[in-house]
């Protein structure tokens, strides 16, 4: 059983940047592969970085460039730095995690926190 738990989201300008933090609780944190994704109003739930046990990285699209994940497990904690945000980055953004390898899909994650929400005004 693994507990995750968001913070940092809130209402930013275009251009700001902002700091996703997730917090983790359970067995073997070091050996999960941590994910972030994003779900706008609307729209489905889509992959925006992950990071492996390892530390490896990875992105979609959208975001690269721009937005950067990393990890410290000494604190069980996942970030997500946010910066250039845009308009549609807009969305509740949430964490995940999995054993093992890392994964762009969303039903290899086994555990989500609740989300939190990133608003981006022009």
């Amino acid at each position: 059983q693994v507990l995750l738990v968001e913070s940092g989201g809130g209402l930013v300008q275009v251009g700001g940047s902002l700091r996703l933090s997730c917090a983790a609780s359970g067995r073997d944190f070091s050996m999960y592969a941590m994910g972030w994704f994003r779900q706008a109003p609307g729209k489905e739930r889509d992959f925006v970085a992950g990071i492996s046990w390892s530390g490896g990285t990875y992105y979609a699209d959208s975001v690269k460039d721009r937005f950067a994940i990393s990890r410290d497990s000494t604190k069980n904690t996942v970030y997500l730095q946010m910066n250039s945000l845009k308009p549609e980055d807009t969305a509740v953004y949430y964490c995940a995690s999995k054993w093992g390898s890392t994964s762009k899909r969303l039903s290899d994650y086994n555990y989500w926190g609740q989300g939190t929400q990133v608003t981006v005004s022009s």
